[in-house]
C-alpha cells in the first residue's frame, strides 16, 4: 500500500471513528456533517471523497458496530464445545452488547428509522443472522441427530426474531440490566424445554 493510500484508509478510518462517538452521543439528526469534520480534522472534501453523505456514513458505522458484536458473540461460543453452552453464552454476549450505549443507539433505537426498515434487515441479516443460524443448527444437531436444512432455518427465523425483539426490549426497559436477566431466563427456559425433548429421543418431526 502506498503512503497515499495509507493516508486515505488512515482518514476513513478517522471519519468513522468519530461519526461513532458522535452518533452516540447525539443521536443522528443531532450531529452535522460539520462536527463530523471538525472532530476528525478534515474538510469536507476529504468526507465526501469516502462517503456520499450522512447517511452513507452512518451505514459504515452500523456495519462497524454490527461486525464487533457478531465477533464477540462468536468468541464467547468458541470458549465451549458444548451446543447448549454456546447456545447460551451466544445469548449473554448479545444482551450484554445492547446494554452498550453505542449498539444501543446506533443499532437499535436508530438503525430502523435512519436506513430505513429494509436496509436495515438486510444489515442485520448479513452480520448476525449467520452467527443465529450456526447456533441453532449447533442445538438442533447435538447427538448427531438429522436436522434438515430448511428446519434449521426456521428455527432460526424464530430465534432471530425473538433476539432482535429482546434487544429492543432490553434498550426500552427502564432498567436494562433486570430486562436482559429476565430474558435470558426465559430463553434458557425454552432451550432447556428443547434440550430434554433432544435427550429424550423426541424428534422436531415426531411433533406433527
Amino acid at each position: 500500500m502506498s503512503r497515499r493510500q495509507q493516508f486515505s484508509a488512515s482518514t476513513k478510518k478517522t471519519l468513522v471513528d468519530v461519526a461513532e462517538r458522535l452518533f452516540t452521543e447525539h443521536g443522528y439528526a443531532s450531529t452535522s456533517l460539520d462536527a463530523i469534520v471538525a472532530g476528525a480534522e478534515v474538510t469536507k472534501g476529504a468526507l465526501y471523497h469516502h462517503f456520499s453523505g450522512k447517511q452513507a456514513l452512518y451505514e459504515v458505522v452500523f456495519e462497524k458496530v454490527e461486525a464487533a458484536t457478531a465477533q464477540s458473540i462468536d468468541a464467547a461460543m468458541r470458549e465451549t464445545k458444548d451446543p447448549w453452552e454456546q447456545a447460551r453464552a451466544g445469548l449473554r454476549t448479545f444482551l450484554q452488547a445492547v446494554q452498550q450505549p453505542t449498539y444501543r443507539r446506533i443499532v437499535v433505537q436508530e438503525g430502523p428509522a435512519v436506513l430505513g426498515y429494509q436496509r436495515y434487515r438486510e444489515q442485520e441479516e448479513r452480520s448476525t443472522f449467520t452467527v443465529v443460524e450456526d447456533i441453532v443448527a449447533a442445538v438442533l444437531r447435538a447427538g448427531d441427530r438429522t436436522v434438515d436444512d430448511e428446519m434449521v432455518a426456521t428455527f432460526a427465523r424464530l430465534f432471530f426474531g425473538a433476539m432482535s425483539a429482546a434487544g429492543e426490549s432490553v434498550t426500552e426497559a427502564s432498567n436494562p440490566e433486570d430486562a436482559a436477566e429476565r430474558i435470558e431466563l426465559a430463553v434458557t427456559y425454552l432451550l432447556t424445554g428443547v434440550q430434554t425433548l433432544a435427550k429424550q429421543g423426541v424428534r422436531v418431526e415426531d411433533m406433527r
